[in-house]
């Protein structure tokens, strides 16, 4: 007999992908073209064995620490077909080393000091016979130009797309962006499929575009997403700490 938490996560689980399979629907876009990401920071391995069970086999993760644990817990038990393992939170240079041993991609690829740290990473956990592929990474950019938040300025793409291009070790798959508080979304991800549209012109293999979340994923899909990043309409309120701390607090916020 399933246990509530696993029933709990089914039901939720598929309320959101008849959501996405409206959205695709009414966009006119074949449901295979979106990947339905569940983002499982702050939650224990043990909700990712139900997702893994529903069918999930790509998972999201914003802090270093915590999915290196989760990464290393799970892999023996989807050694069969194994999880695929987004990175989409801030990355700090100096945890690139331990990222590149698990990651299949970073989503949220700011500067070229990290592009640097993460070829070096990728390069030597390639020799040491810790990763067998190149690792994919999209592009984070800021659509309002908030210093003070993720992403890098539009005049700064560019360069930052050219610099991962020509890395031996990395791929180049495609821009992700957060609109920005109280912003509409449909003109945030109309700005940002345009960005992608530019980017396109010279690297025709950078297609994906991560944009959307639990409060605006119908958006995100009419104007070209290609995964969709979905935490609390799947696993609920996130608890105030990670699992890898503490499990005994749940924030309602």
């Amino acid at each position: 007999m399933a246990s509530d938490r696993a029933v709990e996560i089914e039901n939720a689980l598929s309320s959101v992908r008849d959501r996405l399979r409206a959205a695709c629907v009414s966009a006119g876009r074949a449901e295979k073209d979106v990947t339905l990401l569940p983002v499982t920071k702050f939650f224990p391995s043990s909700d990712v064995a139900i997702l893994y069970r529903l069918g999930c086999r790509e998972f999201g993760e914003s802090r270093e620490q915590e999915a290196t644990v989760k990464a290393q817990e799970t892999a023996e038990h989807f050694a069969d077909s194994p999880a695929k393992w987004h990175m989409i939170g801030h990355l700090q240079r100096n945890k690139a080393k331990s990222v590149a041993k698990w990651a299949y991609s970073i989503h949220s690829v700011d500067s070229a000091r990290l592009i640097q740290a993460l070829q070096n990473a990728v390069h030597r956990a390639l020799g040491e016979g810790e990763r067998s592929t190149r690792l994919r990474v999209l592009i984070q950019v800021s659509l309002d130009g908030d210093v003070h938040r993720a992403g890098i300025e539009r005049d700064q793409l560019d360069d930052l797309v050219d610099l991962v291009a020509s890395s031996e070790d990395l791929s180049l798959a495609g821009l992700m962006a957060v609109p920005p508080i109280e912003a509409d979304p449909d003109r945030s991800f109309a700005d940002l499929a345009d960005l992608h549209r530019r980017v396109l012109v010279d690297h025709p293999d950078a297609v994906e575009l991560s944009a959307g979340m639990t409060g605006d994923l119908e958006a995100a899909v009419r104007h070209g997403s290609t995964c969709v990043r979905v935490g609390t309409a799947i696993l609920g309120s996130r608890p105030i700490t990670s699992p890898v701390e503490s499990t005994n607090h749940i924030s309602h916020n």
